[in-house]
């Protein structure tokens, strides 16, 4: 299995196109990446879970969303 290198977050379904777009781009270059939808202001807790998590297995790189809010990043 492949180290996931990054970490796309949004911070709701509704982010999911513009980021379909960054995840096309990781593609082309072979960069191994996950997506995942939490929200800093209705589920902080389990968004800290993640990234700490997520660092701790070799993660690298966070790429956020939050459509109106900036927040999440």
């Amino acid at each position: 299995m492949k180290n996931i290198q990054v970490a796309i977050m949004m911070g709701s379904k509704s982010d999911l196109s513009v980021m379909e777009v960054t995840s096309a781009v990781l593609k082309d270059f072979d960069v191994s990446y996950e997506m995942k939808v939490l929200s800093a202001h209705r589920t902080p807790k389990e968004t800290v879970e993640y990234t700490e998590s997520f660092r701790s297995k070799g993660g690298q790189v966070f790429i956020c969303a939050a459509g109106m809010s900036a927040a999440l990043s």
